[in-house]
């Protein structure tokens, strides 16, 4: 139990930095007037995510000094240190910069958040490998995971709209650079919690007195490519953030001009979670019983046809909109779930498989490489889903008050966001991932690793 609350509160650590970044599209779009060249800016900063995510994953699996805990929490350490300002950098309140000025402001301030966010996240998500070769224990580790994110998005996703929206549902950008501040404070005591509570149990550092041949990046990311379980996982990993983090700024739109009340909108996606938190206490046996990939594909399934639900807009009845609305939500969140909650072990599962059929485990490329595709959904996703906005009718000087036809427009737009998602998650999982329960049997078995077992209630 000190391993599970101790990963999952480095999650937490990870989301009070992460989950200001839902917020980002209005700041720049509303309080800082930039509407377009907020996509375009938002594309620009990838180029940085392409370079930035590979380049510290393969330099953290270069890494060979032998340091006093372990290097993955070296450089955790490090990462939530720059973290205490680094999500603020993003929201410097200067809505009356000249556009040059507003770029530089944004660019400077997305690198150093995301250079210390990657430092401190990539060697995170390996540490799911390096904690237990168990495989019930990663699928517990990974629900708990879940759970450290699900409170580190309650937090700004509930109390947040009642702090930085005035009386008339427009956003107060001061308000929520001192947000970031307090948050990332937050961050780094989550961080030092977990850094202090977990043990490391799988020993893949290398000896000194062995002679290893020489890592090779460009090697490692061939083996990306090829390994199947990762692919599939990115793919899948992808399709859930361009829902979760690509209509983000559409829903904020039809809670502020659609149903004329952005400040419950927290507490109806709040809501939408109760499904994670349920399921995440019956993870490990589901695990046990079923098999990761087998569930997991179930849940996108789900997902899938509460994104065909969604498409049920009553524009006549807004009251009776919302409940169909909060219900097709449940359904997504309960689909979103059940994989969300097995998704870090099954890119534990991808760097054994990585081991298994290639020789070499490569924690930090295989992650940060997963890592990368992950950003670069959360970044794209938003850009494209905002250029569609603004294709739409949507205009950021308006605020929240959108044209009604607009705000209808927007609802749609949520709607398509959450079914591409889904089939995202279905292709990746259903498709492309190939690590079903039998395969990852064998693989276990291959490495000499405990054995998944078929019996929820038997022991390894």
């Amino acid at each position: 139990m000190r391993d599970c609350l101790a990963y999952a509160a480095g999650d937490l650590g990870c989301n009070m930095s992460f989950a200001l970044k839902g917020t980002m599209a209005i700041f720049w779009t509303q309080f800082m007037k930039m509407d377009l060249w907020y996509a375009l800016l938002l594309i620009i900063v990838q180029v940085w995510d392409a370079i930035n995510d590979p380049l510290i994953g393969s330099v953290i699996d270069a890494d060979k000094h032998r340091y006093k805990r372990n290097k993955f929490l070296t450089y955790i350490w490090a990462g939530s240190l720059g973290l205490i300002v680094g999500g603020a950098c993003c929201f410097l309140p200067f809505p009356n910069a000249p556009v040059w000025a507003k770029f530089i402001i944004f660019i400077a301030g997305y690198v150093v958040w995301d250079a210390f966010y990657t430092v401190a996240n990539v060697p995170y998500g390996s540490l799911l490998s390096l904690i237990s070769d168990d495989v019930q224990d990663r699928a517990s580790l990974s629900a708990w995971r879940s759970v450290g994110s699900i409170f580190g998005n309650m937090l700004p996703m509930v109390i947040l709209p009642f702090i930085i929206y005035d009386s008339n549902d427009n956003l107060i950008g001061e308000r929520v650079f001192i947000a970031a501040l307090i948050m990332g404070v937050l961050g780094f005591i989550c961080f030092q919690f977990m850094i202090r509570n977990t043990e490391i149990r799988v020993d893949t550092e290398t000896r000194i007195d062995e002679e290893m041949p020489k890592f090779n990046v460009f090697k490692a990311f061939g083996n990306f490519v090829k390994n199947r379980p990762a692919v599939g996982a990115t793919i899948a990993a992808m399709g859930m953030f361009i829902g979760m983090q690509g209509a983000t700024t559409a829903v904020t739109v039809i809670f502020q001009s659609y149903y004329n009340n952005v400040k419950i909108s927290g507490i109806v996606q709040l809501f939408a979670m109760i499904p994670i938190v349920l399921f995440t206490p019956l993870a490990r046996k589901a695990v046990a019983r079923f098999g990761k990939k087998e569930l997991a594909t179930f849940g996108s399934i789900c997902s899938m046809l509460a994104g065909l639900g969604l498409f049920i807009v009553i524009p006549e009845n807004t009251n009776l909109d919302l409940i169909l609305y909060i219900v097709f939500q449940l359904i997504f969140s309960l689909g979103l779930g059940i994989y969300s909650t097995v998704s870090w072990a099954m890119m534990g599962d991808a760097i054994d498989y990585n081991e298994w059929k290639f020789g070499t485990r490569e924690e930090g490329t295989v992650y940060s490489l997963h890592s990368f595709f992950r950003k670069l959904a959360q970044g794209i996703g938003p850009s494209l889903v905002l250029i569609i906005m603004v294709a739409f009718g949507y205009v950021g000087a308006d605020e929240g008050n959108q044209a009604w036809q607009v705000a209808i427009n927007m609802r749609y737009i949520v709607a398509a966001t959450f079914m591409f998602s889904a089939v995202l998650q279905f292709i990746g999982l259903g498709l492309v991932y190939n690590l079903d329960k039998k395969t990852l049997a064998k693989m276990n078995e291959d490495l000499g690793r405990n054995v998944e077992v078929t019996d929820g209630d038997s022991n390894n």
